[in-house]
């Protein structure tokens, strides 16, 4: 990739966020439409959390990942402190590849 389309696309990426701060006061958009930008953020968020859950490398990740994850999910859902969350999905993941699941 050449310096110029580097520079491009870094000049397009803040003229696109500098128009979201200058119109968002005269651009109003139907209710409808609102529900539908925050579910569609929402999927994207789901959907970049299940690719790194569940690939690596272009395949399967095993199954250590996912378990992790789940068990880091559950923390969450049950409001154990952050830290604890990370150490406990990290734990249980780290724990399984140790007894051998990929």
């Amino acid at each position: 990739m050449t310096w110029s389309a580097v520079l491009a696309l870094a000049a397009g990426t803040y003229l696109v966020r500098l128009a979201g701060i200058l119109l968002r006061d005269r651009v109003t958009l139907p209710p409808r439409l609102a529900r539908l930008t925050d579910l569609g953020a929402t999927a994207l968020l789901l959907a970049l959390v299940a690719t790194a859950t569940f690939t690596e490398d272009g395949g399967f990740a095993g199954w250590a990942r996912p378990a992790g994850v789940l068990v880091g999910a559950v923390a969450a859902w049950r409001r154990v402190p952050f830290l604890l969350v990370v150490v406990l999905a990290a734990g249980t993941t780290a724990g399984l590849r140790a007894l051998g699941v990929p």
